[in-house]
Formats: structure tokens, C-alpha cells, sequence
């Protein structure tokens, strides 16, 4: 009898592309515009050169960085998100967001004009509507 495999969920699909925790957080440092290697090295404190070398390759290879050679000799490229990648920007926030309000609750982002804590939801830009999960199902309503 053959095995079945099963289908990948969209987070294990995620998670395969970006799941590790140096990804994350080079993904995390380019969203603030473009960076050479050296600039991502202070940006990332505790990477190894080939780690950082080994994780952009892989996330240009996925498409959610462009380097950008800016020298011949030595070659040397700038990094830069490209929209899928910027595209993570509201993941990580999601995900920081989480881990400020199951640590440190100084660290979650608030509302300038009140000082709550502010709430991730999901939205539908098609209908103009917001919408929440439903209960046990976990499917979305409206």
C-alpha cells in the first residue's frame, strides 16, 4: 500500500520559506529600506557571515529579496525586500505583537492617541469589512 502525503498547510508552506529565526530577523532589518552585508551584520547581532550569506541566498532564490551588486571586484550586492517580501511585514508585526503581550507588556504597540494596546484583525479590502474567526470552527465571518 503507498503512502498518502499529506498537504502542506499555508503556515507549514511559510514556515518552510522563512521559519527560522535568522530569516526572520533579516527580513525584519531590510524593511527599513535597502542594506549591504555589513549593515545587516550590525543589524543582526549574533549572525555569522555565512549564516547571513547562506539566509540571503536563500530568500533571493525565493524571491523575497534583490541584491544588487553595487561592486565588481570584490563583488558585493545591496539587499532589498521585494514586495512579496515587504509583503511579511504585517506577519512580523503580528508575531512580535504576540510575543510583547506574553513577555514584556512595555513592548506592545499602542495608540498614540490613547495609549491602548492595539488588536491585529482581518479585514477584506474586497468588501470594505472586518472580520473575526468564528469560534471552534475557525473559519471567518463577518
Amino acid at each position: 500500500m503507498a503512502e498518502t502525503e499529506t498537504p502542506a498547510t499555508p503556515l507549514a508552506e511559510a514556515l518552510a520559506r522563512v521559519g527560522d529565526r535568522w530569516t526572520l530577523l533579516v527580513v525584519e532589518a531590510l524593511l527599513a529600506g535597502p542594506l549591504r552585508f555589513n549593515d545587516l551584520t550590525g543589524q543582526v547581532p549574533g549572525i555569522a557571515a555565512s549564516v547571513l550569506s547562506e539566509r540571503l541566498k536563500r530568500l533571493e532564490r525565493d524571491a523575497l529579496i534583490v541584491a544588487r551588486p553595487y561592486s565588481d571586484r570584490p563583488p558585493r550586492a545591496t539587499y532589498q525586500l521585494t514586495a512579496e517580501g515587504t509583503d511579511l511585514a504585517g506577519a512580523l508585526r503580528l508575531l512580535a505583537g504576540w510575543a510583547a503581550r506574553h513577555t514584556d507588556a512595555s513592548q506592545t504597540p499602542r495608540h498614540a492617541a490613547c495609549g491602548t494596546s492595539l488588536q491585529a484583525r482581518w479585514y477584506c479590502p474586497t468588501c470594505d469589512h472586518l472580520a473575526d474567526l468564528e469560534p471552534d470552527v475557525g473559519t471567518l465571518y463577518v
